[in-house]
């Protein structure tokens, strides 16, 4: 969900292997392993991310078409597709912090992969549920 471009998603996928490998020595048993991994990885993505949003953007002269949703039948597949649509829309927190919630993390998880509070964690969390469904909206579209 950070990069559009295939790429850029490779090289990410690559950085977090690479430092999770370096750092699994750092692992001290205070969390579960696999809230440790997330937390490194999604450090991991941030860093990349800035480091990325510095280098100049050799497409940026190329306009990009938004891609439509094929025309599959299923209500499901919609929604996921106008939800997906709409979380490329928030920035690389809200991004997090929704994905974590969504694979059903709780607000302590959250506020420790995040480095934030536990109340500023549930406040962004309605806050961007609610950028979302008016971002859903805005697409046309409501659940």
């Amino acid at each position: 969900m950070y990069f559009d471009k295939l790429e850029d998603q490779q090289d990410l996928f690559q950085e977090i292997i690479l430092q999770l490998w370096k750092s699994v020595d750092s692992f001290k048993g205070d969390s579960e392993f696999s809230s440790w991994m997330y937390r490194v990885a999604l450090n991991t993505a941030i860093v990349f991310f800035k480091k990325q949003k510095r280098k100049p953007d050799k497409y940026a002269s190329i306009k990009m078409e938004p891609i439509s949703p094929s025309p599959y039948d299923n209500e499901k597949d919609l929604q996921l597709v106008h939800f997906y649509n709409a979380v490329k829309e928030l920035n690389k927190i809200e991004k997090a912090l929704i994905l974590q919630y969504i694979e059903g993390f709780s607000g302590k998880e959250i506020a420790e992969n995040l480095g934030l509070s536990e109340v500023n964690v549930r406040v962004r969390t309605n806050r961007t549920k609610n950028k979302l469904q008016q971002i859903i909206k805005n697409q046309g579209y409501e659940f």
